[in-house]
């Protein structure tokens, strides 16, 4: 078969799984259970969550790796990523402005995702020989269903996590940072390739503890220069943005047509693309992130649960929608390109709608700039993920080699054209949210009760370790957390 076959076949693939009746309904249906059976935590506890993971940042003397802030970063670092600048370009080239709206819905439903997952990662996690933390669906769906329905559920999610991590944190974003440095400053892609691998590689091998020194200092900077220079934009075009909120709102239950998409799209092409490619940027769901939570030093799993979750929001409500609003108050969205005659290529959608909004070539920049920032940070997140789940299956000792093969991997991806492993990507994207959002649903009753008896002592979220300690004690549930007395597979299958 070749490579444009397999394409045509993994690209059927993803659509049936990305599709109206598998994960967008399980996706979205799973997000709204969470809030209704969390009281809708997420709106409520936003600005006590946002306040301690990133102001607070920390909680001396908790038991953990990293720091709650740093393991934020980690999580954002892994999903502020070619999907923010590519995915939000796709969505609306082809669903038109109103697949931004599916993308918000997907976000705000997301955060209850997010938070369930976060906090079953911390709530659930083990320590192993070398002294790290361990915790993600790849444990948690074991250890918190007790059968085999629930070891099945863990190991898949570990396979696909593993594959995933090669494709959506590895190739294509060594690949997107590799073509738009070639294409705006003329950096050849085997010169991109040999620094990318060898800054993949010295941050790697030093672990989290590496990674989240790195991100903490990489992924404020990012997220402000990019946003800054989309605010700039919307603010040069004022006058446009009511418009662009209205035809989003509008197009989101009618569909549009776009130059060179679907004439006439319906609702559902806006619905599926918009959710396909709001998870593809901000993962909830797909129980990524809890990995990274289930590192930080934390006195409890629901404050590290509610910092995870603003990460969702930071991703989706305000850097995705910054995207979206610049390409469509620009209307570089319903634009031709001149040297194609069709509409502008998702890849070079954004950088247009920055270059028509600020002067010169700075649009093109920013955009060029940014997209090596998030690309090279996803780079890291993805890897920590990928190397807990490869632990998960064969042990400790697979952890070095990982490191390594990943890092060199991503020299492939600088180089090679990547159309077949974007449709895998996208394919193991929904793999890897399967079991996971399967595991939340049945976890839902856990994550409710211990979520509420700890917001009924601190709702506010500024009680020390020591408060923690006091009106928690003799919950049964918080001390085996503390002792880690559930007991730990010594196999690693």
């Amino acid at each position: 078969m070749d490579l444009s076959a397999l394409q045509g076949v993994l690209e059927n693939i993803s659509s049936w799984i990305w599709g109206p009746w598998l994960l967008i309904p399980l996706l979205l249906g799973t997000g709204l259970y969470l809030t209704i059976r969390l009281g809708g935590l997420q709106f409520i506890r936003l600005g006590a969550a946002l306040r301690l993971g990133l102001f607070t940042r920390k909680d001396p003397g908790s038991d953990g790796d990293i720091s709650q802030f740093q393991a934020l970063t980690t999580a954002l670092a892994a999903t502020v990523g070619t999907g923010n600048i590519v995915g939000v370009a796709t969505a609306i080239g082809i669903g038109g402005p109103g697949a931004l709206f599916w993308m918000w819905v997907t976000g705000l439903l997301g955060m209850a995702s997010k938070y369930s997952e976060a906090f079953l990662g911390v709530r659930f996690r083990t320590t192993d020989s070398a002294g790290e933390k361990n915790g993600g669906p790849q444990y948690y769906l074991e250890r918190g269903i007790p059968n085999r329905f629930g070891k099945f559920l863990a190991i898949f999610f570990a396979v696909a996590a593993v594959i995933a991590c090669f494709g959506i944190g590895n190739m294509t974003q060594g690949n997107s940072i590799s073509a738009n440095l070639e294409n705006s400053f003329n950096v050849p892609t085997w010169v991109t390739g040999i620094l990318l691998t060898v800054f993949a590689l010295l941050v790697l091998v030093g672990g989290i503890k590496s990674i989240g020194r790195v991100t903490a200092g990489l992924v404020p900077v990012m997220i402000i220069f990019y946003v800054l220079g989309a605010v700039y934009i919307l603010i040069a075009n004022i006058g446009g943005v009511p418009a662009a909120f209205a035809q989003i709102f509008t197009d989101a239950f009618t569909g549009t047509s776009a130059v060179g998409g679907f004439a006439g799209s319906a609702i559902i092409i806006a619905v599926q693309y918009g959710v396909a490619r709001g998870i593809f940027s901000n993962e909830s769901g797909m129980g990524s992130a809890a990995i990274a939570a289930a590192a930080a030093k934390t006195s409890h799993p629901v404050r590290q649960g509610l910092v995870s979750m603003t990460q969702t929001f930071i991703d989706t409500i305000i850097v995705v929608t910054c995207t979206g609003l610049v390409i469509i108050t620009t209307g570089v969205w319903n634009m031709t390109d001149p040297a194609t005659g069709k509409q502008f290529d998702p890849a070079v959608m954004t950088g247009e709608a920055f270059s028509h909004g600020l002067p010169g070539e700075w649009g093109h920049y920013i955009v060029t700039i940014g997209l090596v920032l998030f690309a090279g940070s996803t780079i890291l997140g993805w890897s920590y993920y990928g190397e807990r789940s490869i632990e998960r299956l064969i042990g400790r000792r697979a952890v070095m080699p990982f490191r390594v093969i990943f890092s060199l991997v991503v020299f492939i991806g600088c180089t090679v054209q990547l159309g077949v492993v974007w449709a895998f990507s996208d394919v193991m994207n929904g793999l890897m949210a399967l079991p996971n959002l399967i595991g939340l649903l049945l976890l839902s009753g856990l994550v409710a009760r211990e979520t509420k008896k700890y917001l009924d002592n601190d709702p506010k979220l500024t009680a020390t370790p020591e408060e923690v300690n006091a009106f928690m004690a003799g919950d049964k549930a918080f001390e085996d957390w503390k002792t880690q007395s559930i007991p730990v597979a010594k196999t690693p299958v």
